[in-house]
């Protein structure tokens, strides 16, 4: 059987190739390129697909409002919306670990996603964009809205990293490349305020309810905490230069935070650490040496993940609870189905550099992938 010869150019962008499919020398145009039937345009596709499938990396996660769907956001741009209820019903079949829908959203990665009631919302490269879920779910996958925060100048097209909704002013938090954290008031679409403090790029962010403050975390080491009432910065921890938590051979990078009251987990380029913000004390120094990229609380554990495939559960104490492998080289995102309108969906989802997400239906095992 002739089997063609594959060339991939790069195009400038490292998660996209051009591939083009060429006759073998001892074959002739008039012949045509066939394998199995199938027509050489079609091949090229196919290849294509599968090389995209291979350098995919999914940045980003986010349920619906009902609980039953996941969306999932990847290099390309892409968002894949998958049916939970389908793939977790005890008549699943192959098919149903698939998106039922596959629209594109930026043009570049999806770095970031949150849903309120009815919207998903979506941030990639210098915007942020709105989708009605019952208009996705329909396959209807047009943008409601798109915005830009006000950036320095209009050349200026920096990547946003994180999204966090304030469910009491009903506003969204962007941050990112510009290392500010942008206030967007939902009912409105209008930028209120700007928070200045960081001095290099932002990647995390996590909501105090309570106070209500904001954290942010960025590459210049620091965990930031903002007094939204006052728009001020209240509290700085700079990670790194607490001996206990630096490791130069890593760097100063804040990667991951979470919080819980007067607690907070972080870490990055430092080591994995639970702090008593009162204080700005670190009670615990986990003994991970792979940089984390996720961290969340669980109940009494502290869930993370990052370099390498497994989820680490963690005590509060630093103990290692477990360590329960992924199907993914590297870890980028966990979310934790909590809705209570759909209690048989409650399910841990965790993805990261491959086109799979793993489905944890209980902590302690990953009974399977949902595939782009």
């Amino acid at each position: 059987m002739a089997r063609p010869w594959l060339k991939l150019k790069r195009t400038g962008n490292l998660s996209r190739w051009h591939t083009r499919v060429f006759p073998a020398p001892w074959e002739t145009e008039a012949g045509g390129l066939q394998v199995q039937g199938q027509p050489n345009q079609l091949i090229e596709t196919e290849v294509f697909q599968a090389l995209q499938r291979l350098h995919m990396t999914i940045f980003s996660q986010s349920v619906s409002p009902c609980g039953k769907f996941l969306a999932a956001g990847n290099n390309y741009g892409q968002i894949a919306i998958f049916s939970l209820s389908a793939a977790l019903s005890s008549e699943a079949k192959e098919e149903s670990k698939k998106p039922v829908v596959t629209f594109q959203a930026h043009d570049g990665p999806v770095y970031s996603m949150v849903s309120t009631d009815r919207h998903l919302l979506s941030a990639g490269d210098g915007e942020v964009k709105a989708w009605l879920w019952a208009e996705i779910l329909k396959k209807g996958c047009k943008e409601l809205w798109r915005r830009q925060p006000p950036y320095r100048t209009s050349l200026e097209v920096p990547e946003i990293n994180a999204l966090l909704l304030v469910p009491k002013e009903n506003s969204l938090i962007l941050a990112g490349g510009d290392c500010q954290l942008h206030t967007m008031d939902l009912e409105t679409g209008t930028f209120t305020r700007a928070l200045r403090g960081h001095t290099d790029y932002i990647h995390c962010l996590a909501l105090r309810e309570r106070s209500p403050e904001v954290l942010s975390g960025g590459e210049d080491g620091a965990v930031r905490l903002w007094d939204l009432r006052t728009v001020r910065e209240v509290q700085t921890i700079e990670v790194y230069k607490h001996e206990e938590c630096s490791r130069p051979h890593n760097g100063r990078w804040i990667g991951c935070l979470a919080t819980d009251s007067d607690w907070m987990v972080c870490g990055g380029g430092p080591a994995l650490t639970l702090w008593h913000l009162r204080s700005s004390t670190p009670t615990t120094i986990f003994p991970m040496r792979a940089p984390q990229k996720h961290v969340t609380f669980y109940q009494d554990l502290i869930l993370s993940a990052g370099q390498g495939r497994c989820v680490n559960h963690w005590q509060l104490s630093g103990e290692l609870k477990a360590q329960v492998p992924g199907s993914s080289p590297g870890l980028l995102s966990l979310s934790l189905n909590q809705q209570p309108a759909a209690p048989e969906c409650k399910v841990l989802t965790v993805a990261g550099s491959s086109c799979r997400v793993d489905v944890f239906t209980n902590l302690g095992y990953r009974a399977f992938s949902l595939s782009f």
